[in-house]
């Protein structure tokens, strides 16, 4: 094999000089380079974190701190069979649409549950594009000792145009109806005189949360708009530090949708709730803006989340059908769904 050949190469002294600045410059210039490559990858050179545009990726929904905070307290744990009896019970009153005989045997029924709790009714007449309809949202009240009110809300009719075709719905209305149900049996625990330790908790059914010919800004959300627009004038909605809203949590094959219009902020203490008691995989794996009881609260300015299934069976086949009968829903559907809001409620209790 041909060995290479060295050969000694002798350069004047100016060339030298020369090569010598290109060989620097040439090492500035990669160092350059590499510096604002690390810089494009979200990591600058001297290790700190560069912001990402906007338009790049979705900016990172804020937590308060405290929120996130540690916490060894005991999960909550509703009854969940109760809560599933109480469900089937309310199914059975069958169409409860406003002004029927079956809403107002609900309303007692509901009453009945509430008769050693503080209740209030927030009463009125509607006048919609199918006449006049009375409207009654129920609200029962459980006092704390911290100065706030966490409010939770769910709607008892059902829909007015499904009225004819036997539709029940156990999940859009039975649900919600009865989790609500659970929810005082839970807060009442102390006794009736004795307050909560924690902001007070107040329990709303809505009334006249469903069309009554086809959903629109004006025809819908009846009882919240009306109750949302009360609170306002006397001051109430200033007190309040917290707003969810419940709807078709019934649903065998859960899936709570992230309503994107609700609080940032409440929709991740939520989803924080739920990795503490290891339902995460039943939260926001869809996401979208809802239209539902909290809009009239967020258009006021109240922290509000929407907690709703609304995939329900393939392609969300079994809303506003007769098919939304009790066989779709599971107890463990509200047990996950009642035991993560109460844990938002201790969270925020902390705050």
């Amino acid at each position: 094999m041909k060995q290479p050949t060295t050969t000694k190469v002798c350069l004047p002294r100016a060339t030298l000089c020369s090569l010598w600045l290109e060989i620097f410059l040439m090492l500035l210039l990669t160092f350059a380079l590499a510096s604002t490559i690390a810089c494009a990858k979200g990591i600058s050179s001297a290790g700190a974190t560069v912001a990402t545009p906007k338009s790049e990726f979705p900016a990172a929904s804020p937590v308060p701190p405290e929120s996130a905070a540690p916490d060894n307290a005991p999960l909550p744990h509703i009854d969940s069979k109760r809560a599933f009896q109480y469900t089937r019970e309310v199914t059975a009153f069958g169409p409860r649409y406003m002004g029927s005989e079956n809403h107002k045997k609900l309303e007692r029924y509901i009453l009945d549950h509430l008769k050693s709790d503080q209740v209030e009714d927030d009463t009125f007449t509607a006048d919609t594009v199918e006449g006049k309809f009375p409207v009654r949202n129920i609200i029962a009240k459980f006092p704390g000792v911290k100065d706030g009110i966490i409010v939770i809300l769910g709607h008892y009719d059902t829909n007015y145009p499904l009225r004819d075709t036997g539709y029940v719905g156990a999940n859009d209305g039975g649900s919600s109806t009865a989790i609500l149900l659970e929810y005082a049996n839970q807060l009442r625990g102390g006794g009736a005189e004795k307050k909560r330790d924690g902001y007070s908790i107040w329990l709303v059914w809505t009334d006249g949360e469903e069309a009554v010919k086809t959903w629109s800004a004006t025809d819908s959300l009846y009882g919240s708009r009306h109750l949302a627009e009360k609170w306002e004038k006397d001051g109430t909605l200033q007190k309040i530090k917290a707003l969810m809203v419940m709807d078709m949590i019934g649903d065998a094959d859960l899936d709570i949708i992230r309503a994107t219009n609700g609080a940032p902020w409440l929709l991740d203490l939520i989803y924080t709730a739920a990795e503490r008691g290891g339902y995460q995989s039943h939260f926001y794996a869809l996401q979208g803006s809802i239209e539902d009881d909290h809009v009239p609260f967020v258009k006021r300015g109240v922290p509000s989340a929407d907690v709703i299934d609304l995939d329900y069976g393939y392609n969300n086949v079994f809303h506003h059908t007769p098919q939304d009968t009790m066989d779709k829903l599971s107890p463990k559907s509200l047990e996950i769904v009642a035991d993560t809001i109460l844990e938002t409620i201790h969270i925020l209790d902390q705050r």
